[in-house]
């Protein structure tokens, strides 16, 4: 949380950022020394979005940044700048553009994080003082945020189902829960088949791994999430391309482990389940077979008709278990389609529901949240897309229309109709370096589901 402190009335060193847009330059300008206006001349400083100008006084000291927003993006405000400012603590003007100050505050420790687990930090962040009550909320959500980005970064060599399961333990020791995995053939001894069967070939035990906290009278909560540490396709081998960022095909199972623990940091008065099935989907002589039937820890005998079609079988089985336990709430987290990238592009998460009411709760916390998401329809007579001639469904089919949708329809197969779910259809990952999103390893819909169970279930 270095990037951001708590703003204190004795501090005088702290510098004011004033964001400022085209239209209201020339009121920022009047605020100004004839120096700094000149100055602001010989840089054609137009207040451009993303853009910034240092201001000093008559001693060459740096008193003021005019810092170029969007009014509409709190968030993107001033996330490029904890990495581009002179090293020294700022704060938000009261002067200038009016922005939600703790979106501003958000952007600007989301574009703090550097991941340094395999080289030393470029740079120290510039920090940003901000109130005490503001830093209170906005600690854990950069915390999360963190933990989702360096789970997703770092390499399956040493982010397997093991290491998965380490950051479970981990979490649970620190909030006094208990965690307790299935490993290997014992998968097999407990009825989680398709979890077994997708993770068998690699040399790395399949797993599944359970945390549970909370008050036995208080409701149920369950939360999943994917864990396939590397996807090499299976049998179904992806191409190079497509298998270059496997690495963050646990994305799910980062960002279900982060929101467990926001759930239990701020104590929600719920008794929480985190479910994590943790495999790699590897290739070797007893690797899954295309066309091979499994029946799944509900009694439903699968077809596997795409081995790449994998995140959907170890989760079917981490969904069948979580509705024996009769929540009052499921919520899943995968990796799961490029079908949802294709609809939606990569910052819209496809939210799908089995209740229209969480659907519009979670959109609309969401929004509050400045954390987007999309609802896409579980449209059931697509299930005839996922038929099998010889088992009651299959993993896959041969059409590539609706593929998230289909995707989404097979899990809710799992789901009792009774049984309120939620699934998220997430990329978890940046491509490109971009202000308060640098490339790789993202958290998306985290803090949207966070502000939705708050409200559902806060004291």
């Amino acid at each position: 949380m270095s990037a951001l402190i708590e703003r204190k009335s004795s501090d005088r060193r702290s510098i004011p950022v004033e964001a400022v847009t085209a239209a209201s330059l020339s009121a920022a300008r009047k605020r100004l020394t004839a120096t700094q206006k000149r100055w602001l001349d010989e840089c054609a400083f137009t207040a451009a979005p993303g853009t910034y100008a240092l201001l000093a006084d008559a001693n060459g000291k740096l008193v003021r940044v005019l810092a170029g927003v969007d009014g509409g993006d709190a968030l993107g405000a001033l996330a490029g700048l904890p990495g581009t400012l002179p090293v020294g603590t700022y704060h938000l003007a009261d002067e200038g553009v009016a922005l939600d100050a703790q979106h501003a505050a958000l952007g600007w420790a989301l574009g703090a994080y550097q991941f340094t687990r395999y080289r030393k930090a470029r740079r120290a962040p510039a920090t940003l003082a901000v109130p005490a009550a503001d830093l209170k909320v906005l600690a854990p959500l950069v915390e999360a945020t963190a933990l989702v980005r360096d789970l997703v970064n770092t390499p399956t060599e040493d982010m397997g189902p093991e290491q998965l399961g380490d950051a479970v333990r981990k979490l649970g020791k620190t909030h006094k829960a208990k965690v307790r995995d299935w490993v290997g053939d014992e998968l097999l001894k407990h009825n989680f088949p398709t979890i077994h069967a997708v993770g068998r070939a690699s040399h790395r035990a399949p797993r599944l791994i359970e945390l549970s906290w909370g008050k036995s009278g208080d409701p149920k909560l369950v939360i999943v999430g994917k864990g396939v540490c590397f996807d090499t396709g299976g049998l179904d081998l992806k191409p190079s391309d497509g298998m270059r960022w496997m690495k963050k095909d646990m994305g799910g199972a980062a960002h279900a482990i982060a929101l467990a623990s926001l759930v239990m940091q701020a104590k929600l008065p719920v008794r929480l389940t985190l479910l994590v099935p943790a495999v790699e989907n590897a290739v070797s002589g007893n690797a899954m077979r295309p066309g091979e039937v499994i029946t799944t820890r509900a009694g439903i005998t699968v077809e596997v008709d795409n081995t790449d079609a994998e995140g959907r079988l170890i989760l079917c089985d981490a969904l069948a278990y979580a509705s024996e336990q009769k929540p009052d709430l499921i919520v899943d987290f995968a990796t799961l389609t490029g079908a949802a990238r294709v609809a939606l592009g990569p910052d819209l998460p496809a939210l799908f529901a089995n209740r229209d009411e969480l659907a519009d709760a979670v959109l609309a916390a969401g929004k509050r949240a400045a954390d987007p998401l999309w609802q896409l329809p579980l449209w059931r007579p697509y299930r005839k897309m996922l038929d099998s001639y010889i088992a009651d469904m299959a993993n896959a089919g041969a059409s590539r229309h609706a593929g998230a949708v289909t995707a989404a329809l097979y899990l809710e197969r799992f789901v009792p109709e009774s049984q309120a779910w939620m699934h998220l259809d997430t990329y978890a990952w940046n491509d490109a370096d971009r202000p308060g999103r640098p490339r790789g390893g993202e958290a998306m819909g985290l803090r949207a589901f966070f502000a939705f169970l708050a409200a559902r279930y806060g004291k």
